[in-house]
């Protein structure tokens, strides 16, 4: 599904995933499906953006945590 809607490239946003052909990052699109905006409000703000790119978002952060990593919730006391 994200297929050519979601670029990396180590010279726009210092290499964070983005919508292609801009400097709006899966990062952003997150934070702002986290803070209740709808998938309409996100592109009535960013005119570039599609119903099909926020999906391509959500769907390529879902790609990325199937990893076999863990991702603590509470930094680690000193």
């Amino acid at each position: 599904m994200t297929e050519g809607l979601i670029e990396v490239k180590p010279d726009v946003m210092m290499g964070k995933p983005v919508i292609a052909g801009t400097r709006i990052t899966v990062e952003l699109i997150l934070e702002k499906l986290a803070a209740g905006e709808t998938i309409e409000q996100i592109v009535a703000a960013h005119p570039r953006l599609g119903r099909e790119h926020v999906l391509a978002a959500l769907d390529f952060a879902a790609r990325a945590l199937k990893g076999d990593l863990v991702y603590p919730l509470e930094p680690k006391a000193a």
